[in-house]
C-alpha cells in the first residue's frame, strides 16, 4: 500500500501569513488610513452682510487659503445654504458690536466641528465676542444614530444572508426564501434600530419619514448583499464584510476633510453616506433636504438591482433536458 502523499505543510503557512497581511494592507487603507489623512480642503462656508457690510464680507472671505471656501451671500441666501447643506457653517456680519456664528445639527459633525472653529476663529478678528446660534440642534444620540443605524443595517443583515446560504448549503433553494429574508431583515432589523433610537434618545422624532427610510436601507441592503451571496456564496463576504468597517472611517467624514484619492475611490459611492446623511436631515427635522431625495433613490436603485440578482430565474442541472443517446446505422457485415 503507497504511502499517503505528504502535504507541504509549511507551504500553507506561507499563503496563510501572506493573506493575513493582505487583508491587514487593505483594511488599514480603508479604515484608518482615511482618518489618518484627513485635512480641511476646500471645506465650504458663507459669510453674510447687508449691503452696507458686503466689502467687510469679502474681507473676511479673502483669507483661509485652500482650506476653506468662502461663499459670500445676504443673509437669508447663507441660511438658505446651511439649510442645503451647501455650507457647514456662516457667519453673520450685522451692523453693531458682534458677529454671530451659526451651524445646523442637521450637518454632519464632523463638518460642523471644522466650521466652528473657523468661523469662531475668523470672527474674533472682529470687534465683540462673537455668538453661537444653532439651528436644528442636535443630542449626543442624534449625532450618532444615522451612521451607527447605517452601520448596523448591513451588518444585521449581512448576518442573516450569510446564515441562509450556510444552512441552505447542497439545497435547492426556492424563490420565496430569499425574498423572505430580504423583507424579514426589513422588518426585524429596522425594529431592532428603532428601538436603540428610542433607548439612547426617547425624544428623537421617530416619525412615518423616519421608519420608512430605515425599513428602505435596510432592505436595500439586504437585498444587494442576497444577490452578491447568491452568485458568489460565502465568498462574497470577502467584499461585503470590509464594507462594514468602511462605514465609520469614510461615511462619518465630510469630503472635503479626505483626502482626495479617499473621496474618489470610497465616499463617492459608498452607500453608507446616503442612508447616513438621508436619516440625519429627517431626525432633525428636515425632510425636504436634497439628502433625502438623493439618499431614497440611491437606496431604491440598490434595492432593484438586489431583488433582480436575487430573484432572477436560474435553471439548475436537474431543469436541463437529458441529452439523448444518437442512433447510428448498423453495419451488417455481408454472407
Amino acid at each position: 500500500m503507497s504511502a499517503a502523499p505528504r502535504r507541504p505543510v509549511g507551504a500553507f503557512a506561507l499563503v496563510a501569513v501572506l493573506v493575513g497581511a493582505l487583508a491587514a494592507v487593505v483594511l488599514g487603507f480603508l479604515t484608518f488610513g482615511a482618518q489618518a489623512t484627513a485635512a480641511p480642503d476646500h471645506v465650504p462656508v458663507a459669510v453674510s452682510a447687508p449691503p452696507p457690510l458686503q466689502g467687510l464680507a469679502r474681507q473676511v472671505a479673502s483669507h483661509g487659503g485652500t482650506q476653506l471656501d468662502w461663499r459670500v451671500a445676504n443673509p437669508a441666501e447663507a441660511r438658505n445654504l446651511l439649510a442645503d447643506k451647501e455650507v457647514y457653517g456662516v457667519l453673520e456680519l450685522r451692523p453693531g458690536p458682534a458677529a454671530t456664528v451659526v451651524l445646523s445639527g442637521a450637518v454632519n459633525p464632523a463638518g460642523t466641528q471644522v466650521a466652528q472653529q473657523v468661523l469662531a476663529g475668523a470672527a474674533q478678528a472682529l470687534p465683540g465676542e462673537p455668538r453661537l446660534e444653532m439651528l436644528h440642534p442636535a443630542s449626543a444620540a442624534a449625532r450618532i444614530v444615522p451612521l451607527a443605524a447605517s452601520a448596523l443595517a448591513w451588518l444585521g443583515s449581512l448576518v442573516a444572508g450569510a446564515v441562509l446560504v450556510r444552512l441552505s448549503a447542497g439545497r435547492r433553494v426556492s424563490v420565496p426564501v430569499p425574498l423572505a429574508q430580504v423583507l424579514g431583515s426589513g422588518v426585524l432589523v429596522t425594529g431592532v434600530l428603532v428601538g436603540f433610537a428610542a433607548l439612547w434618545d426617547s425624544s428623537l422624532p421617530l416619525t412615518w419619514d423616519v421608519l420608512g427610510f430605515l425599513f428602505l436601507t435596510v432592505t436595500a441592503f439586504a437585498a444587494l448583499q442576497a444577490g452578491l451571496l447568491r452568485l458568489l456564496g460565502l465568498r462574497a463576504l470577502a467584499i461585503l464584510a470590509p464594507l462594514y468597517l468602511v462605514a465609520p472611517a469614510v461615511a462619518g467624514q465630510v469630503p472635503e476633510l479626505l483626502n482626495p484619492a479617499y473621496r474618489t475611490l470610497l465616499w463617492s459611492w459608498t452607500p453608507f453616506r446616503f442612508s447616513t446623511e438621508g436619516l440625519r436631515c429627517l431626525l432633525q427635522g428636515v425632510p425636504g433636504a436634497p439628502d433625502v431625495t438623493t439618499g431614497a433613490w440611491v437606496l431604491t436603485g440598490l434595492l432593484a438591482v438586489g431583488l433582480t440578482l436575487t430573484l432572477w430565474p436560474t435553471r439548475s442541472p436537474r431543469d436541463l433536458p437529458e441529452a439523448q443517446p444518437t442512433e447510428r446505422p448498423v453495419e451488417i457485415p455481408a454472407g
